[in-house]
């Protein structure tokens, strides 16, 4: 499968939205699998590292670059998106699009850097596939969590 390189940060998706790019970082510990979640910088609720799409890189190396931004982590990235999530900005003006569709790619975590753009703004935590679907919000990021961990998903990204 060809990967398309960004060649616009803002890009609208055929419903609309704005183009997000989330990743799903991942590992084993002691044979348990285990999700990062992080916290937003605006209201420090859980979430997993997501931003704009990056001029000149792919999606999937947009996410890996979000991961390392946001919480220092170094990995594999899948090529292809495990799935997507829409979700809205209440915080925004009315004349701006407040509504967004992030494609999620998974990361296999190999390294944690001891310092990262983001390090102290944002709180990261390892977690169970079950555990990072109840502190999330969004409804769709939700199933992709529990799919992740239960279906072997994770299994299959590796």
């Amino acid at each position: 499968m060809k990967q398309l390189i960004a060649t616009e940060k803002r890009i609208l998706t055929p419903s609309g939205r704005l183009q997000q790019v989330a990743a799903l970082v991942y590992r084993r510990d002691m044979g348990a699998l285990r999700i990062l979640v992080i916290t937003s910088r605006g209201t420090g609720r859980w979430i997993i590292p997501k931003g704009w799409p990056q001029v000149g890189r792919t999606l999937a190396e947009t996410a890996l670059c979000e991961a390392y931004e946001e919480a220092g982590i170094r990995g594999e990235v899948a090529p292809v998106p495990i799935g997507s999530f829409h979700y809205c900005k209440t915080d925004l003006p009315p004349e701006r699009i407040n509504q967004f569709c992030a494609a999620v790619f998974a990361v296999q975590f190999t390294a944690q850097e001891q310092d990262w753009p983001e390090r102290h703004q944002r709180i990261c935590e390892w977690v169970s596939p079950k555990e990072a679907a109840n502190r999330v919000e969004e409804t769709e990021l939700k199933k992709i969590l529990r799919q992740f961990g239960d279906s072997g998903l994770a299994a299959a990204a590796e």
